[in-house]
């Protein structure tokens, strides 16, 4: 491999950030849920209503581009400085720019092949703003206040999910904005919601963009150097693709461990709506309005999932230090999976609501406590290029996903998708198992991590007003 660009300010002595401070730098991710939130509770709905029936495979275009995106965009930005945008800031908003734009073309799709295409194209858009995001935190933040930063980060994604998942249901609901359609036309409901989602997305990135400073790097001349040497985006191809054979042994573990629980999610994403209505409404007809009430009945669930993150998120940290990262890791995705099992034997659409407090708990701890782990075995200066490899344990288990979920679905469970659900659940519960064996230094030798609410003032050298 290529040696590391020159170290950035993330080799200095990190001073404690602000509320605030922690606030601006995780806004955007407000606007990154709203996309993945319309994506996740939406997409397999558009494709069963323009005709597709092999969900599962639809899905693939989106992983095998962002194992392409996130660590090339990680090796990018680890060799990017700009004066006035920083390292991380750039990526943020060209991935916004992009995300918004194929957030207001996918619900006027006309064809399954274009859906697929906007699909792969808003997925990778989503992951260009999101990955620096997570180097961000391992950039601005001390050790004893990642758990803390990737926290806020999963708080911002409940509630831009809360709203975002509910958004088609309010629209039919509240609005009287029809939520059924003819065949092959996505409902109006759901087209309103993908139109807001776009604006809020380029809105809330902006925000972190704007409000953010970031430390430059140490010695400015030889970063220069470092980075005319090492740039190039074929190097950033192959640097990512051997990022994989010398992964710290931390990151190695945690592999294991993202593989199950992102399995379990896919399993979710994509078979809920499916699940929900043929196992609990009893139907199969894409047109019907039992059919639409139930696919808005799932982004109310989704909701309510993420709704019960934001506010596990702040949770996390406290529990954390009273056990470990890795109990606290466990705990949350046992109760995820039990949450998943359990719509098995449940009737009811109000009864629902009951799993997904669980699997709202288990998607706290997998939004952060993996990060926080993570983040301590990375060399600083490879910060966002290690965060972006590691998101091909998000990508492997999606494209594993789409490859033999459907033929699970089809085969082994005659076309029962409930019975995905409970699989995913297995798979989640021994996620949280795996978890016991990681390797996590930061358990053993972690500093008290002072609420940072009670340090609202505290001046840094990022920024001199602690509200900004």
């Amino acid at each position: 491999m290529a040696t590391s660009v020159v170290a950035s300010a993330s080799t200095r002595d990190k001073p404690r950030l602000s509320f605030w401070q922690i606030w601006n730098m995780s806004f955007g991710f407000l606007g990154i849920q709203f996309g993945f939130a319309l994506q996740n509770a939406n997409v397999s709905r558009i494709f069963e209503t323009l005709g597709g029936t092999e969900i599962a495979l639809y899905w693939l275009a989106a992983p095998l581009t962002g194992m392409l995106v996130q660590p090339i965009i990680g090796y990018m930005s680890d060799r990017t400085w700009s004066p006035a945008w920083g390292r991380r800031r750039p990526f943020f908003l060209i991935g916004a720019i992009l995300a918004s734009f194929a957030l207001l073309v996918m619900p006027n799709v006309t064809a399954l092949w274009m859906a697929v295409g906007m699909l792969w194209i808003m997925d990778s858009s989503i992951n260009i703003s999101m990955e620096p995001f997570r180097a961000l935190v391992g950039d601005l933040l001390p050790a004893s206040q990642r758990t803390t930063g990737f926290a806020a980060q999963t708080f911002f994604i409940g509630v831009g999910a809360v709203v975002a998942s509910s958004l088609p249901w309010m629209f039919a609901n509240w609005f009287d904005v029809p939520n059924t359609a003819p065949a092959g036309q996505i409902p109006p409901s759901v087209k309103y919601a993908f139109y807001i989602g776009g604006v809020v997305f380029f809105l809330a990135v902006l925000w972190t963009v704007l409000r953010t400073k970031e430390y430059p790097p140490d010695n400015l001349a030889e970063f220069e150097e470092e980075k005319r040497r090492t740039a190039g985006f074929w190097n950033g191809i192959r640097e990512s693709f051997a990022g994989i054979t010398h992964m710290p042994k931390t990151m190695a573990q945690l592999a294991v461990v993202q593989f199950f629980s992102w399995l379990a999610l896919f399993s979710m994403w994509i078979y809920t709506t499916p699940a929900v209505t043929s196992h609990i409404y009893h139907t199969t007809d894409t047109t019907s309005k039992l059919y639409n009430e139930g696919a808005d009945w799932v982004g109310i669930c989704f909701a309510v999932y993420n709704g019960v993150s934001a506010i596990a998120a702040l949770l996390l940290p406290a529990i954390a230090r009273a056990t470990s990262r890795r109990v606290t890791h466990l705990i949350c995705l046992t109760a995820g999976g039990l949450g998943l099992i359990s719509i098995y034997f449940i009737q009811s659409p109000t009864m629902l609501l009951l799993p997904m407090v669980g699997i709202g708990i288990a998607w706290a701890s997998i939004l952060s406590v993996p990060y926080a782990m993570l983040a301590g075995a990375l060399p600083a200066n490879k910060m966002g290029y290690y965060m972006g490899v590691f998101n091909f344990f998000i990508v492997i288990p999606q494209v594993v996903a789409g490859l033999i979920l459907g033929f699970f679905t089809k085969s082994v469970f005659h076309g029962e998708s409930v019975y995905t659900l409970m699989l995913g659940g297995v798979s989640m519960i021994i996620s949280g198992l795996l978890t016991l064996r990681v390797n996590d230094a930061d358990d053993i030798q972690l500093p008290a991590e002072t609420p940072v609410l009670a340090n609202p003032a505290y001046d840094s050298p990022l920024q001199t007003d602690p509200r900004v």
